[in-house]
This record gives structure tokens, C-alpha cells and sequence, in this order.
């Protein structure tokens, strides 16, 4: 018997960590760990140990046994990596991460975002002891696109919370939530309080498409339907136009197959999920059965990972068209091993016989779009390739995502990144996650990033150049009687949300409203 990785890795690197045996590939030392779609475990050298098991946060892997249906395949999916790339010993350093020196004091750090890649640098820095973590959110709510990008469906995905659970219950970590820096504090106040302060600040800005009518009513960007149904209160006010037949998204990476899979969910599978009950609701009612990806790649080059792709071409109930006209299936021409997964299992598709099911999502691959069509509200999206037409009431674009650049510090506008050298903006001020590197990786690639980061304020506060004024964050928090929600506070939040799903049959009921969340978090 054999353990098996499947669709929800995180690449978090945990089950690597764990394996007495070391055969669990990319490592984070390989090359290609940081873009790697997924993990996998050799069948020739697992001894059926179960410590892979045990470790993985999000419950993505099984034994052989154990393997649900339509999991099945990831067993030969682990084996033909290794058939690619056979085995080789992996050099794990041995060398334990440079502590803060005592005689210097408690390192006080200061990290603006609370999304995954802030997480994992807080819990980097707590492991080397002697450090203070402050985590700073506008949101009441921390874990960023853990709580508003991640799948709705996706509940094993956001399961990555519980591995942080042992180091944020220390004293030397604190949240302060509701709190907006720019606005109710300053980075410079920030500054003086702490040796250093991180920017985790992500990259949820969609790239601009710059296309004729693009600009009509019904075309939106993929994020804001995310944040939309995932129930951040910036958007929990949005309507989109769901009485249209067909909905075109325009991209073709995981936010897109995602999107594309939330219009076509049945109620009982939104129910089943953690969506925000007024998405919940209107999509039930959604007159949505087509949904057509459209990308300007092709399926071997394609943005989405490997394991999306082939879980929503088993999804139950819905039909995957591929357009051939722009699709190339020769596995001979991919250069990475899920690359010719993608190929093989396009070709297998559109080889497929029709299912006859009600719901649908056509991939259209090398489609650049010509113009959105329509007078006043989108009607139709034409293509440059053989001038198709698709009528539609409804575009979101999931083209790229950028950084939001910030008064006074560097900024790479064309990549839409924080300017920095392995983490070092500027004196006292570093980066981690998108904002350092793009919106790239998966969750998991954010802890060898975090690592670097973390390395070098521990460094840098080691060699004497971080200093701070000794200020208490809570206390000069207190003295601006704002309404923050701390640790105690989130966890109000969501005993709160976890009761009214309980109530409701789902696995927690969102609240989506500023209000609401800061009244039961400060209550």
C-alpha cells in the first residue's frame, strides 16, 4: 500500500517535512518547488509510514484504499511523476535558523496583512523565540484570500488555518483587526513602534483589460465576483446578472475554473459549501447553464493547474467542451510533467462523446478577445479567432493580478510588485507574499518566501540595524479608542459564523457586513 496526493495540495511543504523516508517531490530546495501545481509521493519507496498523512493541513492525501472515486487517478498521476523524474536523494539542511540575540531585546515586528503568507512569516518568527508579532488587518477578519479568494468548495483548502493554531496561541502574538493602516495609523507610527514592519499587503488588483467595451454594465472583473460570493464586506452590496443563459469568463488559470464552477454548482452543492448566503441565494436562482472559458493560451501553456482542470472535468452534472479549433494536444510539446497531464486529458475531452447534461463549460483556447458587443450593457464578446461571436450577458475577467502601490515606497509598476532584495524594501521595512514576488504560487509558496523574509529581518536586527521606540502597538491603539478586534474577538467571529451554520445545515454562514462583524468581535 501506497499514499496518494490528490486535487486539494496546497504545496505547504508539511508532509515533506514529516517523511522518514524523503520521498515526497518538489522539495523546497528544488528549482521548481515555488511554481510547482502540486506535490506528489513516490509508490516505490513509501513505506505506508502515515506521518504524510498526519501532517498534511488540508486532507489531501490518502491511501490507495481510501481513494474516493473520482480521486482514482491521482495514484498513477504520483507514479508518473517519478517515471519523470526517478527519485534522487534531497539534501535537507541541517543548519537551525539564525535566533534574535537576547542582549539586543524582544524583535518587535509589525506585519500589515493577514492573509497566508503573513501567517507563515509570523509563525517563522515566533519558532526563532525572542520576537513579539503584531498582525495588522483593515478587515475584522484575518487570513486575506484564505477567508475571500479560496473556493467556497474548496473547505479542505481553507483547513490550512489549523496548522497555525500552536503559535498563535502564544503570548508573543497578537492581532489587531479593523485596523487600516494609512487611515487609523501610520507606517511610520508602525515603525517607531517596531524594529520592523512587513508588507503582506498582496496583490488583489485586477490587471485592466484593455479591450473595446470593456467597459459596459455586465462586465466585471473575476475578483470582485469572488470577493462577492465569498462575502467580503466591500462587496457584499454587489449585484452581477444572473438571467443570462451563457457567461463568458475571460483567462484561463485556477480563478477562472473557479468561477466557472460556482455558476454552474447545483444548491445543494452551494449549500454544502461556505458561500455567503446572499451569493447562496441568487445563485440558485441563476439562469446560468453555459459557461465559456476563454484564454489566450493553450491547454499545455494554460494558467490553471493540472488538478483543477481534471476536477472540474469530473464535476457531476456538467458537460466539458473543448473548442479544437485553438487547442493542441501533444504531450510531446509540454515541458513540465503537468503540462502533458493537461495535454492528454484536452485531447481526451474533446475525443468524449456528449453526456447530455444541462450544464456546460466550454474551453476556447488561443482566443484573444476582438471587442465586447453591446449598447450600453454587454450582449455579446467577439474573438480575433475566426471572428466568433458568443452571446452573453455576463463577462468576468480573470487575466492577472497586481500590487497596489503605496506612497513612499519602491514599486515595480510592471510587474505590479514592491521593489525589494530578498525581502528588504528599505531600512526597517520588508515584504512578503504577491506583493514581494506576484501573483504566483500556490498557498504553499508563500512559506519558503516567508522564510527568506524572515531571515533577513532576524539578520538585520542581529547586526544592529533595526532599532524602535518601545511603544506598545495595543496601548497607542487604545489611546486612538478605535473599535479593534483582537484574537479574542476573530474568535467570537467565528464561533458566531460556525453556530449560525450549524443552525442552517451549512458549514458556517457568513457575516458580511462591516457592522455586524465588528459588533460581534468587540462585543
Amino acid at each position: 500500500m501506497t499514499y496518494v496526493i490528490t486535487q486539494s495540495c496546497c504545496n505547504d511543504a508539511s508532509c515533506i517535512l514529516e517523511c522518514p523516508v524523503d520521498c515526497i517531490r518538489p522539495t523546497p530546495g528544488d528549482p521548481d518547488f515555488v511554481n510547482a501545481e502540486m506535490l506528489y509521493i513516490d509508490p516505490d519507496s513509501c513505506i505506508d509510514c502515515g506521518a504524510c498523512q498526519d501532517a498534511c493541513p488540508v486532507d489531501a492525501i490518502y491511501t490507495e484504499e481510501e481513494l474516493p472515486s473520482h480521486l482514482r487517478h491521482f495514484t498513477e498521476f504520483n507514479a508518473g511523476y517519478f517515471f519523470r523524474h526517478p527519485l534522487a536523494a534531497s539534501i535537507h539542511s541541517s543548519d537551525r535558523p539564525e535566533r534574535p540575540v537576547a542582549e539586543r531585546g524582544v524583535l518587535r515586528v509589525a506585519i500589515v496583512g493577514s492573509g497566508p503568507s503573513a501567517a507563515y512569516l509570523a509563525e517563522d518568527l515566533l519558532e526563532r523565540g525572542n520576537v513579539q508579532v503584531d498582525v495588522i488587518d483593515k478587515l475584522p477578519t484575518p487570513w486575506g484570500l484564505l477567508r475571500s479568494g479560496v473556493a467556497p468548495d474548496h473547505l479542505s483548502t481553507k483547513k490550512l488555518t489549523s496548522i497555525f493554531d500552536r503559535a498563535f496561541r502564544s503570548e508573543a502574538f497578537r492581532y489587531h483587526l479593523n485596523v487600516e493602516v494609512g487611515r487609523d495609523i501610520t507606517v511610520e507610527e508602525l515603525q517607531g513602534s517596531h524594529h520592523a514592519v512587513v508588507l503582506a499587503t498582496g496583490a488583489a488588483d485586477p490587471a485592466p483589460w484593455d479591450v473595446p467595451g470593456a467597459d459596459l454594465s455586465g462586465v466585471h472583473p473575476a475578483t470582485a465576483f469572488v470577493a462577492w460570493y465569498n462575502g467580503h464586506p466591500d462587496h457584499a452590496e454587489a449585484t452581477f446578472d444572473l438571467s443570462c443563459e451563457r457567461a463568458v469568463v475571460i483567462g484561463n488559470g485556477n480563478v477562472a475554473l473557479d468561477v466557472a464552477r460556482i455558476l454552474l454548482l447545483g444548491p445543494e452543492d452551494l449549500a454544502a459549501s461556505d458561500i455567503a448566503e446572499h451569493a447562496r441565494l441568487a445563485l440558485s436562482q441563476s439562469k446560468v447553464r453555459e459557461v465559456v472559458v476563454a484564454g489566450r493560451r493553450g491547454p499545455v501553456d494554460a494558467a490553471y493547474t493540472f488538478a483543477e482542470f481534471h476536477a472540474l472535468a469530473h464535476l457531476p452534472g456538467v458537460e466539458v467542451v473543448i473548442d479544437t479549433g485553438g487547442a493542441e494536444f501533444d504531450p510531446s510539446a509540454a515541458t513540465t510533467y503537468e503540462q502533458g497531464l493537461k495535454a492528454s486529458l484536452t485531447a481526451e475531452l474533446a475525443d468524449a462523446k456528449p453526456t447530455g447534461a444541462d450544464r456546460r463549460v466550454v474551453f476556447r483556447y488561443r482566443a484573444d478577445t476582438a471587442e465586447v458587443v453591446g449598447k450600453g450593457r454587454v450582449e455579446a464578446v467577439r474573438f480575433k479567432r475566426d471572428g466568433l461571436v458568443e452571446e452573453t450577458g455576463l463577462v468576468l475577467t480573470s487575466i492577472g493580478y497586481r500590487g497596489r502601490a503605496i506612497p513612499g515606497v519602491p514599486f515595480d509598476d510592471s510587474r505590479g510588485t514592491i521593489l525589494h532584495d530578498q525581502g528588504r524594501v528599505m531600512r526597517g521595512l520588508y515584504v512578503v507574499g504577491w506583493a514581494k514576488r506576484g501573483a504566483q504560487g500556490g498557498i504553499g509558496a508563500g512559506r519558503p518566501d516567508a522564510h527568506e523574509t524572515a531571515a533577513a529581518i532576524v539578520a538585520d536586527f542581529n547586526n544592529g540595524v533595526l532599532t524602535c521606540d518601545g511603544t506598545d502597538l495595543g496601548t497607542m491603539l487604545a489611546e486612538k479608542q478605535l473599535p479593534v478586534v483582537t484574537a479574542e474577538g476573530w474568535a467570537a467571529i467565528d464561533t458566531h459564523e460556525r453556530h449560525a451554520g450549524a443552525t442552517a445545515g451549512r458549514p458556517r454562514v457568513k457575516l458580511v457586513h462591516l457592522e455586524d462583524l465588528v459588533r460581534v468581535g468587540t462585543a
